[in-house]
């Protein structure tokens, strides 16, 4: 007789694992409804990848014949520095070398392969073409031998170089590959670091190599880049590289050196902030910086003077003014605003500059991202060199 339920429950039912053909006992099984779209469905819904924004600027001598491959890297680079071949190695030898610059809008990339050679950017080259951006190389293969102010710094693979393009350095390097970053000094106005750190200063600490390692993968996004990752890139670069300066002790150089780049860099910053300024003159900054006149003009002797570092400061904020797109002001109120008293100087300081006057300018204005490839042959043709045009508008 079968037990009879108690307290108003059922009987337990006896499971039987036997396929004896009887209904099972156990109940039907509950199918969970999916709450989240399938995968393949949200990236079907997913937005199409944005296209790239960079388009590399490629300058290669392995087409020229031998002989004409030096004078040809010789003029590429004029803007930037002057290239010499070793002693005892001769130009019919050849000079086979390869520039790939990537323009984020602050910051210059520059991958580069070239054989044994020296370099300088000397105090004439300075009042010729008076960039003063940071200049930072990791080496990738050789190593190079750089000095400054009597002072010489290794690189090598594994180690950060960083110099002044406003100071003049030489050097130079066996066959080697490398990586470049040209920042703008108008990046680290406000870093109090950057205004003790002495050119020419090598790192290769734990900070260091995590820099290298950014950069690394900096180099193989270039192609992918978006228009949206440009200023997060140049904005992490910053911030990596103040991190590395503020945590070496190699910026504590002689007192005397170090007070002069304090000074040259708050006189710089007052330069940009009052290049509208009728008032920018030897004496106005003398008595803002309060600094004697002979001071001032010894710390921009190898400049050109002081007078000539602030009409190139000048003359670059025009023309990259005028070469935006977007800025339709007439050619005269740009000058104002660069702080030209009168239209006609402007016109020929300016045509003295860039090799083209104002309204030149502003009729060969291109995207800001976008390059075209260079000719080898381009400037020994004395035509215009797209990388110094990089360099001198960078930042703006």
């Amino acid at each position: 007789m079968p037990d009879s339920p108690q307290n108003g429950h059922s009987p337990q039912v006896p499971v039987d694992n036997q396929n004896d053909g009887q209904a099972s006992t156990h109940p039907p099984l509950q199918v969970e409804r999916r709450r989240w779209p399938r995968t393949s469905d949200a990236i079907q819904e997913a937005s199409p990848p944005l296209p790239p924004a960079l388009e590399p600027l490629r300058f290669s001598t392995h087409e020229l014949p031998p002989s004409d491959q030096f004078a040809a890297w010789q003029g590429y680079l004029a803007p930037l520095i002057d290239i010499r071949l070793p002693d005892g190695v001769s130009a019919e030898a050849g000079f086979p070398a390869d520039h790939t610059a990537w323009n984020l809008g602050g910051m210059l990339v520059v991958q580069q392969s070239v054989p044994a050679h020296s370099y300088s950017r000397s105090a004439t080259k300075l009042r010729s073409n008076s960039i003063d951006h940071w200049h930072i190389v990791l080496l990738r293969a050789g190593q190079s031998w750089t000095e400054v102010d009597g002072n010489v710094s290794t690189g090598e693979r594994g180690r950060v170089e960083l110099r002044s393009l406003g100071h003049p350095f030489r050097g130079r390097a066996t066959e080697s590959q490398s990586l470049s970053v040209y920042l703008p000094r108008e990046l680290f106005l406000d870093v109090p670091a950057f205004n003790e750190i002495k050119s020419n200063t090598t790192f290769s600490d734990t900070y260091a190599k995590l820099l290298i390692d950014y950069l690394d993968s900096v180099e193989t996004k270039l192609a992918s880049m978006t228009a949206a990752d440009l200023p997060r890139v140049v904005q992490t670069t910053h911030d990596m590289l103040v991190t590395c300066i503020s945590s070496s002790a190699e910026h504590s150089g002689p007192e005397k050196h170090q007070s002069n780049l304090a000074l040259m860099e708050r006189v710089r910053r007052f330069v940009q902030r009052n290049l509208s300024s009728q008032d920018l003159t030897p004496d106005t900054l003398c008595r803002e910086l309060g600094i004697s006149r002979t001071r001032l003009y010894q710390l921009f002797e190898s400049s050109g003077g002081v007078l000539h570092y602030i009409q190139k400061r000048r003359l670059f904020w025009a023309h990259v003014a005028l070469s935006n797109t977007v800025n339709r002001k007439q050619i005269v109120e740009i000058a104002t605003e660069a702080g030209f008293a009168s239209a006609a100087h402007f016109s020929r300081a300016f045509s003295k500059e860039f090799g083209y006057t104002p309204r030149e300018a502003r009729n060969i204005a291109a995207p800001t991202f976008l390059a075209r490839s260079a000719s080898p042959m381009d400037p020994k043709d004395g035509s215009a060199n797209p990388f110094g045009d990089w360099l001198n508008s960078l930042g703006h």
